[in-house]
């Protein structure tokens, strides 16, 4: 996987040996990585020369990851990939609640980084727009303005709350979306607890979208983080 010509990739990273490494991965495949030490200058770089995806590690010596994800949040929407040595669930959903577009667990693998950037270019092209009333993705259309879900072209009927659950997918397509977040956006706040919903609700789902749940095409779970549309 390549990027297109000076995709440009902020990676802000205090590890000189981390830096090496995806400076040779990045330029390999035709990425124009630029690199930060430290929290204040990563934000100050993004302001200035803003990058198309952002790999963010958690652990820097002047800013905790998480705060940098949410600073960067009220002002951009730039992909983020976060990198970190902390491979809990519990770190996992924060970052992503914080506004990151996806998390790697130090040690990783080239070819997985590579893939996840590949996700978040994915993600920037299939993107739901206000102004655009169809989303497409592989074989599933979704007319936002009328309501209505195509699967090759052969229109399904979804409950409003499938109906709801898969918008909320699609507008975050590539991107990870949190159980919590699920139920907040489509049960309310006070359903937060109710993850047993989401699991009978991605069956159907899957189901009506011929999604087969042993290698799902198009419905992903991230064990224990939640669910990922994925982008095609």
């Amino acid at each position: 996987m390549s990027g297109t010509t000076d995709t440009s990739v902020l990676i802000i990273e205090d590890e000189p040996e981390i830096r090496k490494f995806l400076k040779a991965i990045l330029i390999n495949h035709h990425f124009k990585p630029s690199f930060a030490e430290t929290a204040k200058e990563g934000i100050k770089l993004i302001k200035l020369h803003p990058p198309e995806a952002i790999i963010l590690d958690l652990g820097l010596p002047d800013l905790d990851g998480l705060e940098v994800i949410k600073e960067i949040r009220q002002w951009s929407a730039i992909p983020i990939i976060v990198l970190s040595a902390r491979g809990q669930e519990r770190d996992k959903v924060m970052a992503l609640e914080s506004g990151a577009d996806d998390y790697l667990t130090k040690p990783f693998g080239s070819a997985e980084l590579l893939a996840r950037l590949k996700v978040t270019q994915r993600h920037i092209r299939h993107a739901i727009s206000d102004h655009l009333p169809i989303f497409e993705n592989g074989n599933i259309r979704i007319d936002l303005e009328k309501r209505h879900v195509f699967v090759s072209n052969d229109e399904i009927d979804l409950t409003p709350t499938e109906y709801k659950m898969l918008c909320i997918l699609a507008k975050h397509v590539g991107k990870v979306v949190t159980y919590q977040q699920l139920l907040r956006e489509v049960w309310g706040k006070n359903a937060e607890e109710n993850n047993h919903y989401l699991r009978i609700y991605a069956q159907h789902l899957r189901r009506k979208l011929a999604d087969d749940p042993m290698m799902p095409k198009y419905i992903i779970t991230e064990a224990g983080v939640g669910y990922r549309m994925k982008a095609l």
